[in-house]
């Protein structure tokens, strides 16, 4: 543009200088100097013109070119000049320009296409800025952390979101890739790396559930080794308990062999509590599937409540009852749920120690049981075990009790979580979800 000013200003000058000349060669009457004059003005008129042909308007569009790059308008082409070598410019700028607008074009395709991926993926996406603060997330992290409002997460540390996995995923090391185990019984492999953008390194985790794979493997291992164990016990108590009630049917005829009856009676019902000791583990192997229907929970709680009270009243334990005002309705199996229940306040009274209080909460939405205690609590290193086969933190404990509920709960759709708080309580959390109804509300 300043070229072209420049030409424009030069353009007036000199033809001003060649009117002035002119007026003047016209009134000295000299007929010679008159036509040389004019001879002048129109060479300057051509010189002007060829000027602007050959620098000026080259000079210029290549000036807009510059323009166009500069504010990345990669769809406008420049016009020819009508010059070889100018016009030679010219093309090579349009390719280059339709080159790097297919270029654009394409990488815009690619993010398209790497978005919906990432969104689509079942493998959950967190992408941290050089801050360290989450940047996007794809839908399936939301899940799994627990979130559902994509608004929560954006541009907050892990340490500000209330959640087990981003507890966890703030301690894994750049390039590596542990299996985590969460105290709601899920199990994430999680991998933490990085990639380059704009010159900076910025930080990603990619999380794969492999929930449903290890239960599957850990359900396959513990229903051999239960039906092996089953069918050992089962045959061996009763042939002993057979062998040892004659035997005891036969010395009760014999006079002083009191004590022989004794100890063969003790011996028949530690078989049958043997026997039985089998059966529970049994009973996690022969869950069934659960006959759905729809239930006011506000009526499921109170109804366990009144099943477990006496139990816990003789231990001095006192169940305290926060119920929503309007029930939720959950779509359940009753008998399979109050099992479930059961073993939870059993498990919570067993883990005061004297006297204590047990909370039961319900609230509507969204759907959610909570069972708190205030007992000894749950350690941080026991959390990642307690839905594991076998595992107990009781001397005496079997391992199946958490087992039996994680099966149950997995059949009724329902997530949960079990974990100590800051504020002493344990707390095992239920939310239910949508199921398929089989019959009508109850």
């Amino acid at each position: 543009m300043k070229l072209k000013r420049l030409f424009g200003i030069l353009t007036v000058l000199l033809l001003t200088t060649m009117a002035l000349l002119t007026y003047q060669a016209f009134y000295a009457s000299s007929i010679y100097q008159f036509f040389i004059v004019e001879g002048l003005v129109l060479l300057t008129v051509i010189y002007l013109i060829v000027f602007y042909r050959r620098i000026v308007k080259p000079l210029y569009i290549i000036g807009n070119g510059m323009e166009l790059l500069r504010e990345q308008d990669f769809s406008s082409r420049l016009g020819r000049v009508g010059q070889t070598e100018a016009d030679k410019v010219v093309d090579v700028f349009n390719k280059m320009m339709e080159q790097l607008k297919n270029e654009r074009l394409h990488l815009r395709e690619q993010n398209h296409f790497l978005d919906l991926l990432i969104n689509a993926s079942p493998l959950g996406v967190i992408i941290l800025d050089l801050e360290r603060k989450i940047q996007s997330v794809n839908a399936a992290a939301s899940q799994m952390i627990g979130i559902h409002c994509m608004e929560e997460f954006v541009g907050k540390e892990f340490t500000e979101i209330d959640s087990p996995l981003t507890a966890e995923l703030i301690h894994i090391p750049l390039h590596e890739a542990p299996t985590i185990r969460l105290n709601n019984a899920h199990i994430y492999k999680c991998t933490h790396s990085s990639f380059v953008d704009k010159g900076f390194h910025h930080s990603f985790f990619l999380i794969e559930s492999l929930t449903q794979e290890v239960f599957k493997i850990e359900k396959k291992a513990y229903e051999k080794v239960i039906r092996m164990i089953a069918h050992e016990v089962n045959n061996t108590t009763a042939g002993i308990t057979s062998t040892l009630d004659t035997l005891e049917n036969a010395f009760r005829e014999v006079e002083n062999m009191e004590d022989v009856c004794e100890v063969l009676q003790a011996s028949i019902e530690r078989c049958y509590r043997m026997s039985h000791f089998i059966t529970n583990f049994a009973d996690v192997v022969r869950i069934p599937e659960p006959e759905i229907r729809q239930y006011a929970l506000n009526s499921v709680v109170i109804s366990c409540k009144r099943f477990m009270e006496t139990i816990c009243r003789n231990r001095d334990i006192h169940i305290l009852m926060e119920l929503s005002e309007t029930s939720p309705v959950v779509s359940i199996d009753n008998s399979l749920f109050e099992q479930v229940l059961v073993n939870i306040i059993k498990n919570a009274a067993e883990a005061i120690e004297n006297k204590g209080e047990i909370y039961i909460r319900t609230t509507q939405y969204p759907a959610c049981l909570e069972i708190a205690d205030t007992g000894k609590g749950i350690k941080k290193e026991t959390e990642a075990k307690l839905f594991t086969p076998f595992f107990s933190t009781k001397p005496n404990g079997q391992g199946i009790g958490l087992i039996l509920i994680r099966e149950i709960l997995q059949k009724h759709h329902c997530t949960f979580s079990l974990r100590s708080y800051p504020d002493g309580l344990t707390r095992f959390k239920i939310f239910f979800h949508e199921t398929p109804l089989k019959e009508s509300f109850i």
